[in-house]
């Protein structure tokens, strides 16, 4: 029998079960604040994680183009904060 760290452990468990997308959906807005700043994170209303793209709203147009051309920027950060590549697109509303 193989031994596993908790760590290890609680990942294959996750695996098996299909819930590491969801939990890491969950974590997104947990870290959005650390991965695009302080700035960034007050003036978005909402970040969603569905199906692999990250879905993120704000009123402030000047923002929203930013956020836009900075798209694979935002799947590279939020990517490597959360250790997986979970974010393949990036919808601004």
């Amino acid at each position: 029998m193989s031994e596993y760290t908790i760590g290890q452990a609680l990942e294959l468990f996750l695996r098996q079960r299909r819930l590491k997308g969801s939990i890491l959906s969950f974590q997104i807005t947990d870290v959005w604040e650390d991965v695009m700043g302080k700035t960034i994170a007050r003036y978005t209303d909402k970040i969603q994680l569905i199906n692999h793209t990250l879905f993120i709203s704000t009123q402030v147009a000047p923002l929203r183009t930013e956020l836009i051309f900075q798209k694979e920027t935002i799947i590279r950060r939020v990517n490597e904060k959360l250790g997986s590549s979970i974010v393949r697109d990036v919808v601004v509303q």
